[in-house]
């Protein structure tokens, strides 16, 4: 990579620690914020999945203020397990993404300081939570509608990003008996014909294509592209060798053609194609408001989601790719809403003209962009590629 590029991207790093530094203390008991003005509330799908960038950032201060957060959400852990929504606010609960984000992060952060017995009773609490969410009993975890990060979008029964998400704290933590039996489970392809036989269970792959359904249950499925429980199956060793780099062929492709017809600008892809329109069985009339095509969970481009795909390639051994995509990344995170920042680390790009459309200093985007740096530079996926 050429020496200015390389200056470019450290550049960019110390910028994501000034925007973790400055969100390190908000208004809510001292606990992070989410981003810089803008969501000044600690929540915690946010906070869980900035460990990644936070734990090979070097930064101390940082990382006890991710203790402080695991330490406050055991705290706030009901007592079947489940983590709430809200770090401080042990009355909002009902996410189907916190808990086993919680799961990987207590497991990155005992993987970073050797505290093998960190948040023993919490997590033991959490892993028995997640085992109950699953309906068929067969390990692949379901949930309700718009209960992930997706609060605009829904997700019916097995959705492929808590299941990619479980299927990586069980590696990381060595249960690989479990962690074998959803790999099968996930590895079923989804039912297309209309009628349920006994003793055959829907799955996540989809006939023809490469990825992964966006989530399946019983006869109904999505096969829209998520590119968050993608790059995961990926990064997290879900996906074999030779399926990863299909998922990936496929997803550059695909970015040629909306290029092509004026549904992408940037070389990064969205976070979910084909968009959702109108005229589609899956709209809700709430998307009209909140999640037309190309914007927020409909398409938008999710620097953080962004950031574990360069990992993704980086697992899938595509290097000159992860170095293309991050030089793009590094671009992406000099967008803001607010003129007089520099680097803004927004939340969210509209698709089709590339137009930053969420908040600045987003914490997630910062951390994410350290991870994706720190997973090119060294060509190795922490907390992935050694579990």
């Amino acid at each position: 990579m050429h020496s200015s590029l390389l200056l470019e991207i450290e550049e960019a790093k110390r910028a994501a620690i000034e925007v973790l530094v400055h969100n390190m203390h908000g208004p809510f008991h001292g606990l992070p914020r989410t981003a810089g003005w803008g969501y000044p509330e600690p929540y915690t799908r946010d906070l869980m999945l900035s460990i990644l960038g936070i734990a090979v950032s070097g930064n101390q201060q940082l990382m006890d203020s991710i203790r402080k957060v695991l330490e406050t959400l055991a705290l706030n852990q009901t007592k079947l397990g489940h983590i709430p929504s809200l770090v401080h606010d042990s009355e909002d609960r009902g996410a189907s993404d916190t808990t086993p984000l919680f799961i990987l992060a207590v497991g990155i952060y005992r993987r970073v300081t050797l505290d093998k017995h960190f948040l023993k009773s919490a997590l033991e609490k959490a892993l028995l939570w997640m085992e109950y969410q699953s309906p068929s009993d067969r390990s692949l975890v379901a949930q309700q509608p718009t209960s992930d990060w997706r609060d605009e979008q829904w997700v019916t029964g097995y959705g492929l990003f808590v299941n990619t998400l479980t299927y990586s704290y069980l590696k990381l933590l060595g249960l690989y008996e479990r962690a074998d039996k959803l790999r099968h489970a996930m590895g079923r392809f989804t039912i297309t014909s209309g009628v349920m036989h006994k003793h055959v269970h829907e799955g996540l792959v989809v006939m023809y294509k490469p990825y992964y359904a966006f989530w399946s249950y019983k006869i109904f499925s999505s096969e829209r592209f998520d590119l968050l429980g993608n790059s995961l199956a990926i990064l997290s060793g879900l996906a074999s060798s030779s399926r990863a780099n299909e998922i990936i062929t496929w997803i550059e492709n695909e970015c040629i053609n909306m290029r092509k017809n004026g549904e992408l600008k940037s070389d990064l892809p969205p976070n979910f194609f084909p968009y959702i329109k109108p005229t589609n069985p899956d709209w809700h009339e709430r998307y009209k408001k909140y999640n037309n095509p190309g914007e927020y969970h409909n398409g938008g481009i999710w620097p953080f989601i962004c950031g574990l795909y360069v990992a993704a390639l980086v697992a899938a051994k595509r290097y000159r790719l992860a170095e293309k995509k991050l030089i793009e990344f590094t671009m992406i995170v000099k967008l803001a809403r607010k003129t007089s920042l520099k680097y803004g680390f927004n939340e969210w790009i509209k698709a089709q003209d590339g137009m930053p459309m969420g908040q600045d200093w987003q914490t997630w985007s910062a951390a994410m962009y350290i991870y994706a740096a720190k997973c090119v530079e060294t060509r190795e996926t922490p907390f992935f590629s050694s579990s």
